[in-house]
């Protein structure tokens, strides 16, 4: 896609209008509630011209503090097609911490398929971005030693230093960090909603995108329309239950067997025999891989360990094979190259919200438990939660408490659209939530992974219409609950397959 060509004009305009009549110059003291509106273009690659509008919500840092400031949260509207009347489809990125308005001239081919389905508008999430304020914490990671294995317990205990240290920079200063929450960013939903004149929205949400959508119906359920979520995050399922992020990998594995161009590498037992092999080898002792250093360009020895593998164990889809084929056939020169990187001290960034939000989010003691104890940390550890378990008290942002995170039966339309290759928010997070929602239907794309929006627009577009028309409509009978997305290219290792028997 070429580079967007933008044009603006600026105009301010009060919560209560929806339009930009009597506009004026943005206000030298802006109101909580308010917004200020820049009229935009950009150009996509095929030349066409595409008119929209970006701003900012000013809201309050932390609703709970009368006297709290006021921070700016990034936005932009794109007019829709749909009748007059129809919900605007309220966008809401992952990551914590993701952004449609960092790429919006990437992402404007996909979010301008939601047009005929209303106005679409999309938000960055409070702290998140410099259309508002990015919370960025910098320091040095320390060097790690070569001559031993990775562990768990040392990565976990120099993440709540650094933690501390954050928390600590940040602490009685201008910014006050106990505003980054998920309850706080679904209000932010609600005053955006309300600067633009809207009575009810559609949400539309991936990833983290989905968590705050939950978080809005249910602070706000009165506000929603319908909803269509897909990399499904419910409230209390921020960190993945292991034996389901496995199930993704297994599902995955067995097409990749099947494969011509990986067939000849596959082991008898296949790819799950593989996986058990490489467990059990590095369970029993380490591996030390020695090679140049990128940096130096002179030699390094890296000791990898049982810790180092399950840390590095979930590798996304189509790739993941080749990387448990490169380790089963003992190829360990790229994977101890990027350990070696890693564990080099080097300057970062702490992107704040991410644990802001995350931590105060957590889990309820019971799934705590349940994760701890499921049999596939064997395979994956507790990388994806000890850090922020163990950091979630040096962060100010308070614990939203077991009920708020605890599902209960909502009333409103859910589209859930889920791929069960899925190894980020497995498939039976959707299973599990749609539960609670009587009025919603599940949607699973086969083969489809983090996200299957736009692999289903571009591969299904029949299908892809009708979760539009229920956008428009609130109604979906004609919705099937499976669709197959085409097969992957699978990335074969970068060695020969082993001799034939």
């Amino acid at each position: 896609m070429s580079r967007a060509v933008i044009a603006f004009v600026l105009f301010a305009i009060q919560p209560a209008l929806a339009s930009a009549a009597g506009a004026t110059t943005q206000p030298a003291q802006p109101q909580a509630g308010q917004v200020f509106i820049e009229r935009a273009s950009l150009t996509l690659a095929g030349g066409e011209k595409i008119d929209y509008e970006t701003g900012v919500l000013w809201a309050p840092e932390n609703r709970a503090d009368p006297a709290s400031r006021l921070i700016a949260i990034g936005f932009a509207r794109f007019r829709g097609t749909a009748p007059d009347g129809t919900p605007p489809t309220f966008h809401l990125p992952g990551g914590p911490g993701g952004s449609f308005l960092a790429g919006l001239s990437a992402a404007a081919p996909y979010l301008l398929r939601f047009r005929s389905a209303g106005d679409v508008v999309v938000m960055d999430l409070r702290g998140a971005r410099p259309r508002g304020e990015v919370l960025r914490y910098g320091f040095r990671t320390p060097d790690e030693p070569l001559d031993q294995p990775g562990s768990l317990k040392v990565s976990t205990e120099a993440f709540v230093k650094i933690s501390r240290e954050a928390a600590a920079h940040f602490a009685g200063g201008r910014i006050d960090l106990r505003g980054y929450t998920v309850k706080e960013a679904a209000e932010d939903v609600n005053d955006l909603r309300k600067a633009l004149g809207y009575e009810k929205i559609s949400l539309v949400g991936i990833s983290f995108g989905s968590q705050w959508s939950f978080a809005t119906m249910r602070l706000h359920p009165e506000i929603v329309a319908r909803a269509m979520l897909s990399g499904v995050e419910p409230l209390n399922d921020g960190y993945d239950m292991p034996t389901y992020v496995l199930a993704a990998m297994q599902r995955c594995w067995r097409a990749a067997e099947q494969d011509k161009a990986l067939r000849p590498y596959i082991p008898a037992g296949g790819l799950e025999a593989a996986a058990d092999a490489v467990i059990r080898r590095f369970q029993a002792g380490s591996a030390k891989v020695e090679l140049k250093d990128a940096d130096s360009g002179r030699a390094a020895t890296v000791t990898l360990g049982a810790e180092d593998l399950q840390r590095d164990f979930v590798h996304h889809a189509p790739d993941g094979p080749a990387f448990l084929l490169s380790l089963y056939y003992e190829h360990y020169d790229a994977w101890a190259a990027s350990v070696l990187a890693r564990r080099r001290s080097r300057q970062a960034q702490l992107r704040l919200v991410g644990p802001l939000v995350d931590t105060s989010l957590g889990v309820t003691p019971q799934r705590l438990a349940l994760l701890r104890s499921d049999p596939a940390t064997r395979y994956l550890g507790q990388w994806n939660w000890d850090s922020y378990v163990a950091s979630a008290d040096v962060w100010p942002t308070a614990d939203v408490g077991d009920d708020f995170r605890t599902p209960v039966r909502t009333d409103i339309p859910v589209l859930f659209a889920q791929g069960d290759w899925d190894t980020q928010t497995p498939v039976e997070n959707t299973l599990d939530i749609a539960r609670h929602f009587p009025n919603g239907r599940v949607l699973i794309a086969e083969r489809g992974g983090h996200g299957v929006f736009d692999p289903i627009a571009r591969n299904q577009p029949a299908t892809w219409e009708r979760m539009l028309g229920f956008l428009r409509t609130g109604h979906m009978p004609e919705l099937p609950a499976r669709i197959v997305l085409p097969a992957p290219r699978f990335v074969v290792p970068g060695f020969p397959p082993p001799p034939a028997k």
